[in-house]
């Protein structure tokens, strides 16, 4: 076995029976060695005849409640086992700097993880270094709620499994539609103030001609909408957080050039309907567009806040009125549904909104949640995880629940066409759905089928309506034939994407925010070009390739 090391001491193995002993300052940590914990499953059956406890680490959102077990869902899952999880929770803003420590320090390490969200690279070196245990066999044996998921959608234990078979990471899985119309076909919606454009007679811009004249219009005509909708604060035409996800205003540059716009932030590669693997950053439409948002910024049409400002900022300029465009999930997030209205796709050189990768398989992510080698029962600990991927149990953690104290509940029990229990969402008023499902959900691994909706529960109302934006004004533009995979590379080739990616994704997303505020020339093009190279970005795409071509050659056979 590995030895683990970290700051404050080199930690010694040695071997008994099941587990191994890793000792620090006098103290061992017995660990388990990853052979799989033969189990009765009637011992498992919940509730347990007698309290047993084990012991997690979670992320919570800043400003909501801090311990998980004063969350409503935990108290049921807690009275539903008789188990109690000591729970270690840190604030989500602090996780990934305070669950590396975690890991590395088997003494305060927990039994598992439920809101890691590791990445590949995390996940198979947690796997070398043997501080978690692999949980094919434990999902066989222990999780019938999780292996009739990958029984009926057996892509999703393929996407789970590395190239040695292994699963580790329990897998976080949300279906709402599927193919083009999926709900994570697209992040970072734009959206536009439908009662401005009607108080100024203006219509919804569909080239970017017509987008700079109406945020042109906002900006000439700023006393006039401050006077009509008692605007505190100064009229900002346009506002957006730069390299922020659903908040980046880099959707409005898809028409531009090839069409490929820049849908991945975190990666930056598109696919060609010719199965090839490009950089979207190093593409014509990127220059174009990026100097189309320059030309919109000298104008004093963008926030110059843009660059700088937090999410709590953006909102609360938002819900002030200020806004005429903003981008995000959801517009109820920053503003309300009644003003707003999504903004189609711009027509520049071409018509194309290009879909997010991995969007085709509806919303995915493998290491969601991991089994650490200090749990002494590990079976036990993967029968209470497979209590997330109940169907009814689910929907509560991944959106709230019902029967809260406070003056909002996500849900309330309902009947269905066959008159058993079925969650129903409640109307969201002018509640914000991500505060409200940050003080209710719990997360952590899960799964949402399609089949789900109308028999455990309904489909949200904000998904609903995102869904119909999707199908009615979005898919009609979506032309590529491929997105990215969710595709699981060893261990090898994702450290080495990982380092790569470090510096180019960091010099991609500094050129994006330089540029739009203080433009380019083309020798700054070529220079950011060359920079890219030389940060191996030929060898990234290659790597990319490499595994988009095996993706669909096992796919055709």
């Amino acid at each position: 076995m590995k030895k683990v090391k970290n700051a404050m001491c080199v930690i010694a193995a040695l071997s008994v029976g099941m587990g191994m002993f890793f000792g620090c300052k006098g103290k061992d940590v017995s660990l388990n060695n990853g052979t799989i914990q033969k189990v009765d499953p009637a011992e498992l059956a919940f509730p347990l005849k007698e309290k047993t406890v084990i012991t997690g680490l979670t992320s919570f959102p800043a400003n909501t409640e801090p311990n998980p077990n004063e969350r409503t869902i935990f108290k049921r899952l807690q009275e539903k086992t008789n188990v109690e999880v000591k729970w270690t929770a840190m604030q989500s803003d602090q996780w990934n700097d305070k669950i590396t420590l975690a890991m590395a320090n088997p003494k305060t390490l927990a039994d598992f993880v439920f809101n890691a969200s590791f990445n590949d690279s995390n996940l198979l070196k947690y796997a070398e270094q043997e501080i978690i245990i692999p949980l094919e066999e434990y999902i066989d044996a222990y999780m019938p709620n999780l292996k009739s998921v990958f029984d009926k959608y057996p892509e999703y234990r393929a996407m789970c499994t590395d190239a040695n078979g292994h699963i580790w990471g329990l897998p976080w899985i949300e279906q709402l539609g599927s193919g083009k119309e999926a709900i994570q076909v697209i992040d970072n919606m734009s959206f536009i103030n439908k009662s401005w454009l009607d108080f100024l007679g203006l219509e919804i811009p569909t080239n970017i001609e017509e987008f700079e004249q109406v945020l042109m219009a906002f900006k000439v005509n700023a006393p006039r909408l401050q006077q009509k909708f008692k605007i505190d604060g100064s009229v900002i035409p346009m506002s957006c957080i730069m390299n922020d996800g659903g908040q980046d205003p880099y959707v409005l540059i898809n028409g531009f050039g090839e069409g490929y716009g820049d849908a991945d932030k975190g990666r930056h590669i598109a696919v060609t309907d010719e199965r090839k693997v490009v950089c979207s950053a190093t593409q014509e439409g990127f220059k174009k567009g990026t100097a189309w948002l320059h030309h919109l910024y000298e104008q004093g049409l963008i926030d110059p806040e843009a660059f700088t400002q937090e999410w709590s900022t953006y909102v609360s300029k938002g819900k002030s009125g200020r806004y005429g465009v903003c981008f995000s999930w959801d517009v109820a997030n920053i503003a309300n549904l009644q003003d707003w209205v999504p903004l189609p796709v711009l027509t520049a050189d071409t018509r194309n909104l290009t879909a997010q990768n991995g969007s085709f398989t509806s919303g995915f992510d493998r290491g969601r949640c991991v089994v650490t080698a200090v749990a002494k029962n590990p079976a036990l600990v993967c029968a209470w995880l497979d209590q997330m991927y109940d169907p009814f149990q689910s929907p509560q953690n991944n959106w709230g629940t019902y029967g809260e104290d406070d003056e909002f509940d996500i849900f309330v029990l309902d009947k269905n066409s066959e008159g058993k229990e079925m969650l129903k969402h409640a109307p969201l008023g002018n509640a914000s759905p991500v505060e409200v499902r940050e003080a209710e959900s719990v997360n952590g691994p899960l799964a949402i089928l399609d089949e789900y909706y109308g028999v455990y529960v309904t489909c949200p109302d904000d998904a609903q309506y995102r869904l119909d934006w999707i199908k009615d004004i979005y898919a009609p533009d979506i032309h590529e034939k491929y997105v990215y995979p969710n595709v699981f590379m060893t261990r090898e080739d994702t450290e080495e994407l990982s380092n790569i990616q470090a510096d180019v994704s960091k010099a991609i997303n500094t050129a994006k925010s330089d540029w739009v505020m203080n433009g380019f020339t083309d020798q700054d093009w070529d220079t950011f070009c060359k920079k890219l190279d030389s940060y191996k970005l030929p060898k990234m795409l290659s790597i990319f390739q490499k595994y988009l071509d095996s993706y669909y050659e096992s796919m055709e056979k």
